[in-house]
């Protein structure tokens, strides 16, 4: 496989083939997974010292979730409804905590053409996500087995 560069710096990280430009990145949202929605809001609100900024059902995911805006950032609480939904299973396999990590992008299509020149792996169909986001996931056996992904947020409610 190709390598990938990863050029790091305070607010985003730059991603691209060797000698080939970058694209720049940002850490969009990083998802935990728990077992009570609430009882884990009530946690990250003290942590934080702020309200939970929006709470969505997620029915293709079989989740509830909760969001917390940290600057650029979204730190997502995730509670499975669906035993055999992808955050069911991670929360039977792994127990309560990291869950994934979203790169968020202006341009999903430039991105992934990008990345697939790469030799990086994807996971799945593009899929439309909360707040009318575009998100791919990444193959886990390019990043370390954990789950990335891409997110381009697009202008407007689903």
């Amino acid at each position: 496989m190709p390598g990938i560069f990863l050029t790091y710096s305070k607010t985003a990280v730059s991603v691209g083939p060797p000698l080939r430009g970058t694209l720049t990145m940002y850490i969009h949202h990083i998802n935990f997974v728990v077992e009570n929605l609430d009882t884990a809001v009530g946690h990250f609100e003290r942590i934080l010292g702020q309200p939970v900024d929006c709470r969505d059902v997620l029915p293709g995911r079989g989740a509830l979730a909760a969001r917390f805006k940290l600057g650029p950032t979204w730190l997502v609480l995730v509670q499975p409804t669906d035993p055999d939904g992808v955050p069911g299973r991670h929360l039977a396999k792994h127990g309560e905590g990291f869950f994934l990590c979203s790169l968020g992008v202006d341009d999903l299509d430039a991105t992934l053409d990008r990345l697939r020149e790469t030799g990086v792996g994807l996971a799945g169909p593009t899929r439309r996500g909360v707040d009318n986001w575009r998100v791919q996931d990444l193959d886990p056996d390019v990043s370390l087995g954990e789950q990335f992904q891409i997110t381009e947020e697009v202008a407007g409610r689903d």
